[in-house]
């Protein structure tokens, strides 16, 4: 049985990718990855607070006596041309390329278009096989409407597009108001992929001490859902790569993303809360589940449960949406509820 499949133009030997997490941090992370059948890796992200941080902590140090005296004022170059980066992220990269020989790809994470561009170049030049962009953006502004939301992910796509020659994912949340018009705005716009959907965390209040507490909390199950559906639906519709992230769990998770459309399925929460091994065994069922289905491929299944297989898209919809409803018919008192 063939698990290949083709993500942004890269031949990968099964669709299970793990997206951007801890296990990056350190080329033995990747390399434990790849031994335990990672099919490519998605690096964790640069951010860019972080890269602002370094900006004004250097330029603070190189500039705090430059009105001592004249000749201060020659001693560096200027900052507009002065090369400020996180060597250490671009360094593990060059590293990781060496040890592994599965794509790795780089992770760009903030959300303006201000002074990207030399770092998407960085992570091209140190040897990264793609790039993933991800806009991690909550406008809070009620003066912002929908349609500048959008134009803020196509301007930073724009600019790194014209940038890098690797391919380049976007990686969207699922909260705009027309998601396949959108996916098909950042598709023209150069996107080889895009990545289904970004985890937007959600803190909770301590209502004693009248604070906000960040929770950071693993995916489950039953997240996989809503990716899954915008996935089924874009497919064959969206002229670029489908990637499902969130919800990733095991190997059926991984054949309903595939049935659906994706081209791969990224996974970080169940590797972290079970370790990276996790991915032999997922293979293992997977491979176990085609030949007992005599299935002779990934890519035979892929898309085969897509919304475009429907006589009728939108009726389809509809159906499901009153099936849905509909479907709970007995509560605890044995009364009958039909809801909708």
């Amino acid at each position: 049985m063939d698990l290949t499949t083709t993500y942004m133009g890269l031949t990968l030997k099964n669709p299970i990718v793990p997206s951007s997490s801890p296990i990056s941090h350190t080329v033995e992370g990747i390399k434990r990855a790849e031994d335990a059948g990672a099919a490519a890796i998605v690096m964790y992200s640069l951010f860019e607070e972080q890269i602002t941080m370094e900006e004004i902590q250097l330029d603070h140090g190189l500039s705090y006596f430059t009105e001592a005296f004249a000749e201060a004022l020659d001693f560096f170059p200027d900052m507009g041309a002065y090369n400020i980066g996180p060597d250490s992220y671009f360094e593990l990269i060059r590293r990781a390329k060496e040890a592994t020989d599965i794509p790795i790809i780089g992770s760009l994470n903030g959300i303006t278009d201000s002074g990207w561009t030399t770092y998407a170049r960085n992570i091209e030049q140190a040897g990264a096989d793609a790039l993933e962009l991800n806009v991690y953006y909550i406008p809070t502004s009620p003066q912002m409407t929908g349609r500048e939301v959008e134009q803020l992910y196509l301007d930073i796509l724009t600019e790194i597009r014209a940038t890098v020659a690797i391919p380049v994912a976007m990686k969207l949340n699922p909260f705009f108001s027309a998601p396949v018009y959108t996916a098909n705005q950042m598709a023209e716009a150069g996107a080889d992929a895009l990545v289904l959907f970004n985890r937007f965390y959600q803190p909770d209040l301590d209502v004693e001490e009248l604070h906000v507490v960040p929770q950071l909390t693993l995916s489950h199950p039953y997240e996989l859902h809503l990716p899954l559906r915008w996935v089924a639906i874009m497919y064959g519709r969206v002229q670029a790569d489908l990637a499902i992230t969130t919800g990733v769990h095991n190997a059926i998770d991984v054949l309903k993303c595939m049935m659906a459309g994706a081209k791969v399925s990224m996974m970080a929460s169940e590797l972290l809360r079970s370790g990276v091994g996790t991915i032999r065994r997922i293979l293992d069922d997977l491979l176990l589940w085609m030949e007992e289905r005599e299935y002779e491929s990934i890519q035979q299944m892929q898309g085969s449960l897509s919304q475009q297989h429907a006589a009728n898209p939108d009726k389809f919809e509809r159906a499901i949406y009153r099936k849905v409803l509909s479907s709970w018919s007995d509560d605890p008192a044995g009364q009958n509820f039909q809801f909708g």
